[in-house]
């Protein structure tokens, strides 16, 4: 080697590590960890523990992976199975990372989540804006965003204004008369974040934060373009099928519709009279979305319901489509609605990333960009070492996102708690009210 090509060499910077995605490429404030986070969804609940590498990269420690029970609509509907079930997935990840975990980060697609925006304006008088001023905006925002008998999960600012100049990302130290912001609150029903409380308190465990659903798969998700010029991200769960809008690196939007991929196992197992297990099997190894001539020709055999001996019908797969195809027609006909509702402008128009479970039926993709009118493409978690490959596929998108979430992606103004203050938040009243009736 030349002394020219080693001085060039020397002038590069650093290569990045080939499994780290490009919107954490600069990402250097991530807590080490190790940290806890659980996934429950409608038909599995998963639990994940990670660190963060000295080059800034997550490592997964151990996983857990248990089909759901106690679980509908990702709302708790049974506290004994569900704390079963979440014990198990627990317990797994626990021994494999040979660590005990106190508390967790938890994802919420329960208590009928809404999206708000708010603008805030706050008194400065001309002098340098201190985090006291930042504070107090912020507080005001969610004081308007209180509303009975719901919580609020999250309270993130999109942007500050002083005075006329916008876009400001952190206003301390600037001087203005007047410091605005743009905050996007999303909120629950109280009692259903109570009873999800319980059950992981039930398990000898804390929740130290709820994170939206599809806020955590879009960090698991999207790449850094993506969240700056306006991306879509269709979770779609068992239970239910999340959206979150991204725009100029922020959460913009999120939104849920009531159907997911256990909405077409069930579709199926009604109209062919057959076990709702044959039925998920029908699914995932013969279903499509688009049918061709040689599906009529194709014959399944169909195990019917109560039949003795396991007797079996013969049906053509193009039967399998018919059944499927307009169950995923109405799903992102109600997620076009749910944008279009939103009026969101050119930020919800971008690319739209499907991912979840259900997202891995074939033809789901080109279904979804004919409907919804956008270019589309399948998402899957990048960037944490360790991971089983069964666990990174895209139904884990929430699962790694609540990961990134818990080592500090996402997050606004790193150096300033701006969460309400504990004895008064959340978390606390549910801790209080469990423990008065539990």
């Amino acid at each position: 080697m030349n002394e020219i090509t080693r001085q060039a060499q020397l002038a590069l910077p650093p290569a990045m590590p080939p499994d780290l995605p490009p919107h954490l490429s600069r990402n250097r404030n991530l807590r080490a960890g190790p940290f806890g986070v659980l996934d429950i969804g409608s038909t599995k609940i998963a639990c994940l523990i990670g660190r963060t590498d000295s080059d800034g990269t997550l490592r997964a420690l151990g996983s857990g992976l248990t089909r759901a029970r106690g679980v509908r609509g990702g709302g708790i509907t049974d506290l004994d199975e569900a704390e079963r079930a979440i014990r198990a997935a627990v317990a797994m990840a626990e021994e494999m990372a040979d660590y005990r975990l106190r508390s967790v980060v938890v994802n919420l697609s329960c208590g009928q989540p809404e999206s708000r925006l708010f603008n805030v304006q706050w008194p400065v008088g001309g002098r340098q804006v201190t985090e006291a001023d930042v504070r107090h905006v912020l507080t005001e925002g969610r004081a308007r965003a209180v509303t009975e008998g719901r919580e609020t999960i999250h309270s993130l600012p999109l942007s500050f204004s002083v005075d006329e100049t916008t876009g400001v990302a952190d206003p301390r130290g600037h001087h203005c008369d007047v410091l605005s912001a743009r905050l996007h609150v999303v909120d629950a029903l109280s009692m259903a974040l109570r009873n999800l409380g319980a059950a992981v308190m039930r398990c000898d465990l804390e929740i130290s934060e709820v994170v939206s659903s599809p806020f955590a798969a879009g960090l698991s998700c999207l790449v850094e373009d993506e969240r700056e010029l306006g991306s879509t991200v269709v979770d779609m769960g068992g239970g239910i099928t999340s959206v979150a809008v991204f725009f100029e690196g922020h959460l913009l939007h999120t939104a849920q519709v009531p159907v997911g991929g256990q909405h077409v196992t069930r579709d199926i197992a009604g109209v062919l009279s057959t076990p709702i297990e044959h039925a998920e099997r029908l699914k995932t190894l013969k279903g499509n979305v688009h049918a061709c001539q040689d599906d009529e020709r194709e014959i399944l055999p169909v195990q019917m319901i109560g039949e003795e001996d396991h007797q079996f019908a013969n049906i053509p797969r193009s039967m399998v489509i018919g059944i499927i195809k307009p169950r995923l027609e109405e799903t992102f006909e109600m997620v076009r609605d749910r944008l279009d509702s939103a009026g969101l402008g050119r930020a919800a128009g971008g690319r739209v990333v499907l991912t979840g479970g259900a997202s891995q039926l074939a033809g789901v993709r080109d279904l979804a960009a004919r409907i919804l009118e956008r270019p589309v493409r399948l998402g899957r978690p990048a960037g944490i070492r360790g991971l089983a490959e069964s666990n990174s596929g895209p139904a884990f998108a929430t699962a790694t996102g609540l990961l990134f979430w818990a080592a500090g992606e996402g997050r606004t103004l790193h150096d300033l708690s701006i969460g309400p203050p504990r004895a008064a938040g959340m978390l606390r009243r549910i801790v209080e009210f469990i423990r008065e009736r539990v």
